[in-house]
């Protein structure tokens, strides 16, 4: 069976597939078919179940919503009409005029080599001292902490002020969690005054407790206190849009290559893959016409007016 160019599905659709992807966002229910059995029939051309999903999978991200949702029929319309036109575009023998032919090959191998660079990134070795290198270089994204806070939020805070509390300027939000530091040196219990105090009502409930959290998950200020400051010890006030924050730091802890290692191949595979068909590419007979292809240089300055000293 001829399989049909995927290429000019987007520029047909793009348009018109805006106002029905918006409404897509519950997929509609699967039929149960079989992949073989024909699903669309456009002249002489059948395509099975198994083949419209393929296409649909080389879509752009909205069309592919607009593809598998409650509009799924409207689009396989469409669809029909984009082959319909092709083969009359064929019929023609459009395709053999000189202006379209290195477009159309440009097309082709634009997918060949993506499919080639997705094959290749799924088969591609990482070698161990990669993995190593890797993890060396980037050891502290691979760290964890487990932490507590108390919130003290100001006015102006993205915190919601809580019901029947005081709005607070910033001088006194600083000055309330000093005073509450000062609690906690004295021997207060830090989940009990987490309870009692802090404005983030999520973790207030449990003690201030923020479980364990990677870097970049916290903005930069609490990120950079929790992850510098001794384990078990509680920070000054951390000043955040939230608010000033107490922190303390109950646990922090690497992991080891081992623990990553996966992670980090996946990370590798396409560089690793890119390299092998930056050599492929290295290796074939490429010639240039210089002087096609060397930029011109640029035109000598203007000569500068030269003033009448009269």
């Amino acid at each position: 069976m001829r399989r049909v160019s995927l290429l000019g599905l987007c520029g047909l659709l793009f348009a018109c597939s805006w106002s029905f992807a918006q409404q897509a966002d519950t997929p509609a229910p699967a039929k149960e078919t079989a992949p073989d059995a024909v699903v669309l029939t456009v002249g002489d051309q059948k395509f099975t179940r198994a083949e419209f999903e393929n296409l649909i999978q080389a879509l752009p991200p909205q069309l592919q919503q607009a593809a598998r949702g409650p509009q799924k029929r409207e689009f396989a319309l469409q669809l029909a009409e984009l082959f319909a036109v092709a083969r009359e575009a064929e019929r023609r023998q459009i395709a053999a005029r000189p202006e379209l032919a290195m477009r159309l090959k440009y097309q082709r191998d634009n997918i060949l080599a993506g499919a080639l660079y997705q094959d290749m990134t799924e088969q591609a070795e990482v070698a161990d001292k990669d993995v190593e290198e890797f993890f060396a270089k980037n050891k502290d994204s691979y760290e964890d902490v487990t932490a507590r806070h108390i919130l003290v939020r100001f006015q102006g805070s993205r915190v919601p002020q809580r019901e029947g509390q005081p709005d607070l300027s910033e001088d006194e939000a600083k000055a309330k969690a000093t005073e509450l530091k000062a609690k906690l040196a004295a021997g207060a219990s830090f989940a009990d005054l987490a309870k009692a105090e802090s404005d983030d009502t999520g973790s207030a409930q449990t003690g201030g407790s923020l479980g364990t959290f990677g870097r970049g998950q916290m903005i930069p200020e609490f990120e950079n206190a929790a992850f510098t400051q001794e384990i078990g010890s509680i920070s000054d006030p951390v000043r955040t849009d939230f608010g000033y924050h107490l922190i303390l730091v109950e646990d922090r802890k690497t992991k080891t290559v081992a623990d990553v290692r996966e992670e980090i191949e996946q990370q590798l595979k396409p560089q690793a893959a890119r390299a092998k068909l930056k050599e492929m590419a290295s290796s074939s007979n490429v010639v240039l016409d210089e002087g096609y292809f060397t930029a011109p240089p640029p035109p000598p300055p203007a000569a500068a007016l030269e003033l009448d000293p009269k």
